[in-house]
């Protein structure tokens, strides 16, 4: 931007430095905000401009720790590779962690989100009740199996019968009055697929993360960013018990040492005869 006079103008309302100085959000880091506010209010109040109740602190809080860590997935294995290969590098560690998060793995969040946010949006009235939020569910699930489109959050790889993150969401969402129109429809979309679908399938926590960060107010283009916050504190924690009990070595050992040559011609043998094989 060019402020009167044609001198560039970059406005921010979050942080600013001086000589001796650093506010943010136009407050005294040191004096107002250190030792005041917790990082998951702070985030809250950089992204939306507006201070969280304690109740939307407390959910946020939850939704992130849902998605902080879940085992040796393949974010975690590339973050812990790449410090095996640059363990000077621990930022470069931890990107590659956060570059592996898309549609398969921490995406479904956004993706969940933006869905739900869509249909509430084309809705002439807002359902209050259950079944109202239950109606407009088979429709949904009803268009997306029409249009052989997948519900982002519908079912999961692991957990078949129960994702235990999910009740303890919507628990926590209805404890601190952080329970709004995207948890009552994907809640509802959990109820009724099975009569669409024909068979049952678990809400999953990062779907109901989506929910509940839309429900949040938060911006629905940001809720991937969410994710990736969340599980930044888990990669370091990744890297923290590499250093503790590496298996980085193994793991890379362990597919150099089983690794199979395949003829280049016997896989564009198989190709042409359309076979899904790589070779003999």
């Amino acid at each position: 931007m060019t402020a009167p006079g044609g001198t560039p103008d970059f406005p921010t309302s979050l942080g600013m430095s001086t000589t001796s100085t650093i506010t943010l959000l136009g407050e005294d880091l040191a004096e107002d905000l250190m030792g005041q506010v917790g990082l998951t209010e702070l985030v809250y109040r950089m992204v939306t401009l507006r201070v969280p109740t304690p109740g939307q602190v407390r959910m946020l809080d939850a939704c992130l720790l849902a998605l902080a860590d879940h085992g040796f997935t393949p974010t975690a294995i590339a973050a812990r590779l790449t410090f095996l290969s640059a363990p000077d590098s621990v930022q470069g560690a931890l990107a590659a962690g956060l570059l592996g998060g898309g549609s398969r793995f921490l995406g479904v969040t956004e993706d969940c989100g933006q869905f739900l946010a869509a249909v509430i949006g084309d809705l002439e009235q807002v359902p209050t009740d259950e079944e109202g939020w239950d109606e407009v569910a088979r429709r949904v699930v009803q268009e997306a199996r029409a249009e052989r489109r997948i519900i982002p959050g519908l079912g999961h790889p692991v957990h078949k019968e129960l994702d235990p993150r999910t009740p303890a969401l919507i628990r926590i969402a209805h404890e601190t009055g952080s329970h709004g129109a995207h948890l009552s429809l994907f809640e509802a979309i959990g109820r009724v697929h099975h009569e669409v679908l024909g068979r049952r399938l678990v809400l999953n926590g990062a779907g109901v993360v989506g929910a509940g960060l839309a429900d949040l107010g938060l911006p629905l283009p940001l809720l991937r960013g969410f994710a990736l916050l969340a599980r930044a504190a888990g990669l370091l924690g990744q890297l923290a018990e590499e250093l503790r009990m590496p298996v980085g070595m193994d793991t890379y050992l362990t597919v150099e040492h089983h690794a199979r040559f395949v003829d280049p011609a016997d896989v564009l043998a198989a190709q042409e005869e359309g076979s899904p094989g790589g070779g003999r």
